[in-house]
């Protein structure tokens, strides 16, 4: 129902708006803070965000291309990325939680670990690196970064570190994702710190836009409409510039704009 309300198409979209609507009632009525999925949290949060800033002409669909933050957003990382929220609002049992706590302390025992572990350049280390396909050593190396090379996985390590512990599949694959795209993930991680300190710039929902001085009459009467909740929400509502966002800034560090 919530999907057909805000003019989106398809089960999955309905479901997620559905979702989080029912949690919000639930929290209004317990008199809780309202529960929100930012565009770094949940593809759900690109969903609303997009429906709220953007609005739709025609059926919305959800699709992986609309959201700037794909690499730290992966399916195999979903527990660890909403298990806590779920936690704090109840939907997630504390068994549940603790299971994710485990895992993630297993994937980051793990990459410790493998980062301790060293090979040198022995004859038989750069004879099994050449049956790899990879280039020999002239050092000695860790295994967290011999990983890091295009041809290596995982697997193809335990011959260089036969005591290592048997872990589960998943964790072995989301271990080997987090070395080989580790330097990725930290440029996407400042970003999403950026995107977060826009976020935190609240804006308050009685603000009369049009009274601002230096803000174009077309972003007025779209921040007008929309009420954005901060600054960052505000920056991605079709026809807002730059500018617009700086004349906003500016108004909100001078104390200017209630928020």
């Amino acid at each position: 129902f919530a999907g057909q309300i805000n003019g989106s198409s398809g089960y999955e979209e309905a479901a997620g708006q559905g979702l989080v609507a029912g949690i919000n009632a639930a929290l209004k009525i317990k008199g809780e803070d309202e529960f929100i999925l930012d565009r770094s949290d949940a593809y759900i949060g690109v969903l609303i965000d997009d429906l709220v800033t953007e609005g739709t002409n025609e059926p919305y669909r959800m699709m992986t291309s609309r959201c700037e933050y794909r690499l730290t957003m992966r399916q195999d990382n979903a527990d660890q990325r909403l298990s806590k929220k779920g936690h704090d609002i109840g939907l997630v049992s504390d068994e549940r939680y603790q299971k994710m706590l485990d895992k993630r302390a297993m994937i980051e025992g793990e990459i410790e670990r493998l980062k301790n572990a060293h090979i040198t350049p022995k004859d038989e280390t750069n004879k099994a690196l050449e049956e790899m396909g990879s280039t020999v050593l002239n050092k000695g190396l860790s295994l967290y970064e011999l990983i890091k090379r295009p041809e290596i996985t995982y697997e193809m390590t335990e011959i260089f570190d036969p005591e290592r512990e048997d872990l589960p599949k998943y964790i072995k694959i989301q271990v080997q994702t987090e070395i080989k795209y580790q330097g990725y993930i930290k440029k996407q991680m400042a970003d999403i710190g950026k995107f977060k300190k826009l976020e935190n710039k609240k804006l308050d929902h009685d603000i009369d836009y049009s009274k601002i001085n230096g803000l174009k009459k077309e972003s007025a009467e779209k921040l007008n409409k929309i009420k954005p909740d901060s600054i960052g929400q505000a920056s991605r509502i079709s026809g807002v510039s730059p500018a617009d966002i700086n004349v906003l800034l500016i108004r909100l560090k001078a104390g200017d704009l209630n928020g």
